[in-house]
């Protein structure tokens, strides 16, 4: 399918060829119509999976109808809620890029944490269409009572589980208590789980639901290898790998920012171009850094799961699983900062005795199952420990559920 065939205006289209969106994928052909036909729509759908101009066309096909004066200043309409400020930026420029050619183009402001809330609260003064923020810094605004969101008609709620992971629940609901109630609600995660679902239940009633089951798809253009190396072995064998390789552009996931910093450190000595990128950041230092990346001033960027979601850049030849991530949704986040916009990709994971269970979990629920290697010179080395069996449990020690139960349902009727 062409997004000719989805009805979208000329000046959209030609938005859409001059940044080489082609061919509509998946999740565009589905979401796509059903935000124009004014629906709710709860969509499951991964990251760089094409989600982002799949409520971004649409919301700017139905508000270039929304007739305006040109002296009239612009009305808020549009609130896009992110759970980085990476994102944030990104979807922001989403927004510019595909309104180029529109003869009203929306006044954009992104507002988010790191950067002078001064100049932000000028912006919004100015009047504008669309705003695309973080939670905690709308609401420092929401708080000085300098934004107005009651006149707001789409809502949308970008990487919701990711947002609920780092515990922006209460923030969320502090905003959805100044929304009105008649709007189109949008949202995107990568997974429903419980929580998810209860934060669903207050923001829409009856959306539509849309998933992308295949998540295989994805990572089509990815090949994924697992190295075991022993732990005191890894960074060398990364420096080994990048030179023999001859990997242009490479981003590893560490565990914590510390890590990142001191690998950085370690690999600059070594006269690599490596740089660390993490939440500790300031946001001049997070963008500059980012900036310089893309350019290939920086050839590897060492990271904390910040870098997962919200960074799109088509030429990273490579993805380091330094350490491995705590879940299968990280992992293929992680991977899928390879890969994009239909080239290749490569994403490699160190394993060794103690974190191979772990691999193996995430192998499972990917459905997938890697060769393990071991390169020369690099090999593995000692004896998986033995598995320790755990300790029967004793009855009678420790009260059931069932009793604290009981004894709790006491309590409260006496």
């Amino acid at each position: 399918m062409t997004f000719e065939e989805l009805k979208l205006q000329d000046n959209l289209i030609k938005a859409t060829k001059i940044n080489k969106y082609i061919e509509v994928n998946a999740i565009q052909e589905k979401v796509i119509p059903l935000i124009l036909e004014d629906c709710d729509v709860m969509a499951k759908a991964q990251t760089g999976s094409g989600k982002t101009a799949s409520f971004v066309l649409p919301i700017l096909e139905k508000l270039s109808k929304i007739h305006r004066n040109p002296n009239q200043k612009a009305k808020l309409k549009v609130l896009v809620l992110t759970p980085t400020r990476e994102l944030a930026l990104q979807v922001a420029n989403n927004f510019v890029l595909f309104s180029e050619f529109l003869e009203k183009k929306p006044r954009i402001v992104s507002i988010i944490g790191g950067e002078n809330i001064g100049d932000q609260l000028l912006d919004i003064q100015k009047g504008c269409d669309i705003i695309v923020a973080t939670t905690g810094r709308l609401i420092d605004i929401l708080n000085k009572k300098q934004i107005d969101l009651t006149k707001i008609e789409y809502f949308v709620l970008d990487e919701a589980d990711k947002m609920l992971d780092l515990g922006f629940e209460e923030e969320l609901e502090t905003i959805l208590k100044v929304l009105p109630l008649k709007r189109q609600n949008l949202l995107f995660s990568a997974t429903y789980p419980p929580k998810i679902l209860n934060i669903v239940s207050k923001i829409t009633k009856n959306p539509i639901e849309v998933s992308i089951k295949d998540e295989s798809q994805i990572v089509k253009t990815i090949t994924q290898r697992v190295i075991r190396v022993n732990k005191e072995n890894k960074s060398p064998l990364l420096r080994h790998l990048i030179v023999k390789e001859k990997w242009e552009q490479i981003l590893v996931f560490m565990a914590n920012k510390r890590a990142a910093d001191n690998i950085a450190q370690k690999f600059r000595k070594y006269g690599f171009k490596a740089e660390s990128f993490h939440g500790d950041l300031t946001q001049e230092e997070r963008s500059y850094t980012l900036k310089e990346f893309k350019e290939k001033k920086i050839k590897v960027l060492f990271s904390s799961d910040i870098a997962a979601r919200g960074l799109d850049i088509e030429d990273i030849s490579c993805v380091v699983n330094f350490d491995l991530p705590r879940s299968t949704a990280d992992y293929i986040h992680r991977i899928g900062r390879t890969g994009r916009a239909g080239k290749t990709g490569i994403a490699i994971s160190f394993i060794n005795f103690e974190n191979e269970e772990h691999f193996k979990l995430i192998e499972k629920r990917c459905d997938v199952k890697l060769l393990e290697e071991q390169i020369e010179g690099f090999e593995e080395t000692g004896i998986a420990p033995l598995k320790q069996k755990g300790k029967e449990a004793v009855k009678g020690k420790r009260k059931s559920k069932k009793d604290k139960l009981r004894e709790e349902a006491l309590k409260n009727n006496k």
